[in-house]
């Protein structure tokens, strides 16, 4: 991650917090409950990872609509297509309770990157896009693989 900037780096590292915070909670009883106490029921596992990891997703669908203004002709018509599909995905697939939601945004997070790597392969990303991506990637699978799959 060293040829990413300064800025990407240091907003999309504290873009790990929820999630951090939602598996500490999940295995800590005295942090859960001083969250739910302090924080509410929004910032405590799994509601904090879920509806966070939906925002996020629908986040990085705006990115890559951002990236598809940078493409022309047929790419371009691909990309626009291509960038909502984190968001749809989000909506259509995030529910039916704590499991098949994290289960889903495994799936949604995983898709996102394979996007992120046609976007790079397209030259419509920063050179340092995926070195920053892969990263974080795996970060945010592993903490929705708590809800997930534990």
């Amino acid at each position: 991650m060293s040829s990413v900037p300064r800025a990407p780096m240091f907003l999309a590292l504290a873009g790990l917090l929820p999630f951090l915070w939602s598996v500490a909670t999940h295995f800590n009883g005295a942090l859960y409950d001083w969250s739910l106490a302090h924080l509410g029921s929004r910032f405590v596992a799994p509601y904090l990872q879920l509806s966070y990891g939906t925002v996020i997703l629908g986040f990085m669908s705006g990115v890559l609509w951002g990236f598809a203004t940078k493409a022309g002709g047929s790419k371009a018509t691909a990309a626009y297509a291509l960038s909502v599909l984190p968001a749809l995905w989000a909506f259509f697939m995030v529910g039916g309770g704590p499991v098949a939601a994290a289960t889903n945004l495994v799936f949604g997070f995983l898709g996102l990157l394979l996007l992120d790597a046609f976007f790079q392969l397209w030259n419509l990303t920063p050179r340092w896009w995926l070195a920053l991506r892969v990263p974080l990637t795996a970060v945010v699978v592993a903490c929705l693989s708590v809800e997930a799959f534990l």
